[in-house]
């Protein structure tokens, strides 16, 4: 699991079957201090988070795992809306 802070969302004029009304979420990956800590990942939402929020997200299988369907073809997704984050 990682942290990131929700800095856009994505508009697909075409999903998979079975990712209809997920939001396609930019995420920023950010440490504990919220200092930038990787390159920009899309991530599908499963929490309702919107854009400023802080954020915990999950990749590679475990991102499919998250969803109800996990054979989607998903490399990330939102699973949790941060309230406090560092120390």
């Amino acid at each position: 699991m990682k942290a990131g802070i929700v800095v856009g969302s994505v508009v697909a004029t075409y999903v998979v079957d079975g990712l209809q009304g997920h939001r396609l979420l930019v995420i920023m990956p950010v440490d504990e201090n919220d200092n930038p800590a990787g390159d920009i990942v899309i991530a599908c939402d499963s929490v309702g988070a919107g854009e400023g929020a802080r954020v915990v997200w999950v990749g590679g299988k475990e991102a499919a795992l998250a969803l109800p369907n996990p054979r989607l073809p998903v490399d990330a997704t939102c699973v949790a809306i941060l309230e406090r984050h560092g120390r």
